[in-house]
């Protein structure tokens, strides 16, 4: 039986959320605690320092409809250490993931597996007799087609790293943070 959260209902429209926070501790898991309380399902969640490294930046992707979205970006708003909450629209901004794919293959199906690798313009990291190691990166819906693809020689083990995602253009979210400047343009 399928779990089901409230404001996260079949059917409802991934929404990607970029958050620019103050670098310190505890700062996740205050903003991970408020997805939480709020009955949200976080599809993937990504956190590295930006090109300030007394801002990290948060990408959160989840399934919500648009009413619990807007409720939970004026949420995020409010917590501390938390500096600038941005919808990112996938016409204006680019997003992708990494994927790392250990994929069964032996002598009889390795030329059927690179294959797969060398179409979707992917690389294989590790090779071992009874196994590769596939490093793919893109968008999710690549990312989905390569793996439906790989599953038919079993995968042994997937790890995603989450959306990582910036709006399109020079500007920089850090630029709407009061203070920063972006150099080098």
């Amino acid at each position: 039986m399928a779990t089901t959260y409230p404001a996260s209902r079949p059917g409802s429209k991934t929404h990607t959320l970029s958050v620019l926070v103050e670098n310190r501790p505890g700062v996740l898991a205050r903003i991970s605690g408020l997805f939480a309380r709020r009955a949200f399902n976080i599809n993937s969640l990504s956190v590295s320092p930006t090109e300030r490294p007394d801002i990290s930046r948060i990408t959160v992707t989840a399934e919500v409809e648009q009413v619990p979205l807007e409720q939970i970006i004026k949420q995020l708003n409010k917590l501390l250490h938390v500096l600038k909450v941005v919808e990112l629209d996938s016409a204006t901004s680019v997003e992708r993931e990494l994927v790392l794919i250990k994929v069964a293959a032996d002598e009889h199906n390795r030329s059927d597996v690179l294959e797969i690798v060398h179409l979707f313009r992917v690389r294989v990291v590790d090779v071992h007799p009874q196994s590769l190691t596939i490093e793919a990166t893109g968008a999710e819906g690549k990312l989905d087609a390569l793996l439906r693809l790989l599953e038919h020689y079993g995968i042994i083990e997937l790890v995603r790293s989450g959306a990582v995602a910036v709006m399109r253009g020079p500007k920089a979210l850090s630029e709407k943070v009061i203070g920063s400047e972006v150099t080098g343009r």
